[in-house]
């Protein structure tokens, strides 16, 4: 039985290296394609990465060096500066599946649907913001959503 746990650990192990190393390979693609010098000694395109997302160059340097996975906030802010969407950033890190994060025709109603958009109060109970916090975040969520939403 401990040896079953065992080969479970490494195969384990073997997948979350994989998913890093081709989420690694993404995000280097994109840091080259966005002018970030990554690959000359000298190029300061990892810390200046992490001096734009405001992250720790350490983060940076993990991540690219295939030794780690960012944090959620890490990962959020390098999403912003490469310009890409945090949903595709969480699928393809593998913290997330497109199931867990399903698109619902880009904000548009389904046919026959009378209420595509969530309202502001079950935005904040679906993504997990604290009940205190929740009439502020509906309050400010409001201000970005066009008259009669």
């Amino acid at each position: 039985m401990a040896s079953s746990a065992r080969a479970g650990a490494r195969t384990d192990q073997t997948y979350r290296a994989a998913g890093l190393q081709e989420f690694a390979g993404w995000i280097e693609e994109l840091l080259r394609a966005r002018g970030y010098d990554i690959d000359s000694p000298r190029g300061g395109g990892r810390s200046k990465l992490a001096d734009d997302a405001g992250v720790h160059r350490a983060a940076v340097s993990r991540l690219l060096q295939r030794q780690s996975m960012p944090d959620l906030e890490t990962m959020r802010r390098i999403a912003a500066v490469l310009g890409v969407p945090l949903r595709e950033m969480l699928i393809r890190s593998g913290r997330l599946t497109e199931d867990d994060l399903p698109l619902t025709g880009a904000g548009r109603p389904a046919d026959g649907e009378e209420h595509p958009w969530l309202s502001p109060e079950e935005a904040a109970c679906r993504m997990g913001v604290p009940p205190e916090l929740r009439e502020l975040f509906a309050r400010v969520a409001r201000q970005f959503l066009p008259e009669g939403a």
